[in-house]
């Protein structure tokens, strides 16, 4: 059970899957389906989970989006 755990594991890093994941949650900024700028300190940055990532929340508001309410 171990080394298939250990291939499935290994198969997921080598196929970009996990880093992928990490990649998009270390956004600055998270610009949400409906665009709302979230940045590292909204309250709901962390349930934003379909987003477009930016580095800054400035590119973020260029870019078309807007701050939370």
């Amino acid at each position: 059970m171990k080394a298939i755990t250990l291939i499935l594991l290994l198969a997921f890093s080598l196929t970009g899957y996990a880093k992928e994941s990490s990649t998009k949650t270390d956004a600055a900024v998270k610009k949400s389906k409906s665009g709302i700028c979230h940045a590292s300190s909204s309250p709901h940055y962390e349930r934003t989970k379909n987003f477009t990532p930016f580095k800054t929340l400035d590119e973020c508001l260029k870019s078309g989006g807007r701050l939370p309410k």
